[in-house]
């Protein structure tokens, strides 16, 4: 008898989010829940014509997605942090702003492609993580290297998963958050989430790099102030959305009272 693959589609306030066939992530799933949420707002605010439509995959139209643009700008403020915050900041991340900084690394990448199932890709992950650092030196040199050449989904697998010294530059913004700035050598105690898919990473070396004073950095670290007060802000913002909203399927956080005004 065939089994019936099919899932109660999750929903925003009575609008399906995805298809009844349609099997998301619960990442996938709360990102297009914050959209339609989005959308919808715009869309009682008059920011958006009655006519446009969720389209049910996830992608949005170009006016939808300006709408939301606007209805984001309209309702969070982001303040201009002061210079003695800043400088605070940068007193206690001064790793973060230092330059020409290294690393020698080797990863083993599990990626993420099209119908991977990705709660199964980041159990592998991990039973790979736990299996490399349980042995002693010797042991897990070998191990990182026979798992990078059988397992890694990235051509440095032939190689023992070795990428040689690495700038922050040579890497997308999220690897490189966790490589750079920190003083761990060895293998990391955790995975390593990038737009590629999940990195079991060794730092093998570190070249620290040169401290900046705040004068010279003074533009970098405003910038990470206010990028870090808008993602706080839209967080509290959604939050306030999903309480109000009829939300079913899907995990949103819910704030009780609005935390923007």
């Amino acid at each position: 008898m065939p089994t019936d693959t099919t899932v109660t589609p999750a929903s925003i306030n009575g609008v399906n989010i995805h298809s009844a066939e349609e099997k998301l992530s619960a990442d996938e799933l709360r990102q297009r829940a914050c959209s339609e949420l989005l959308r919808q707002v715009a869309q009682a605010k008059g920011l958006l014509l009655a006519e446009d439509r969720a389209s049910g995959d996830g992608v949005l139209s170009e006016a939808a997605s300006r709408a939301i643009e606007t209805l984001l700008e309209q309702s969070i403020a982001t303040p201009q942090p002061s210079d003695d915050e800043c400088r605070r900041h940068h007193a206690a991340h001064q790793a973060s702003y230092a330059t020409g900084e290294r690393v020698d690394a080797r990863h083993i990448l599990f990626a993420v492609t099209d119908g991977v199932d990705i709660v199964a890709l980041r159990n592998r992950a991990e039973t790979t993580l736990l299996d490399v650092r349980c042995h002693d030196a010797q042991v897990a040199e070998d191990k990182f290297a026979q798992a990078a050449a059988t397992q890694s989904n990235c051509p440095s697998g032939a190689e023992g998963g070795n990428l040689g010294w690495l700038s922050a530059a040579d890497c997308a913004p999220e690897f490189a958050k966790e490589i750079f700035g920190h003083a761990e050598v060895g293998v990391l105690p955790r995975l390593v989430h990038s737009r590629f898919g999940f990195h079991v990473v060794e730092v093998l070396a570190r070249q620290p790099g040169v401290d900046q004073p705040f004068d010279a950095v003074r533009g970098a670290v405003v910038m990470a102030m206010q990028q870090k007060a808008y993602v706080t802000a839209l967080r509290h913002y959604l939050q306030q959305l999903a309480a109000e909203a009829a939300i079913v399927g899907v995990e949103l956080e819910t704030a009780d009272s609005p935390l923007i005004q």
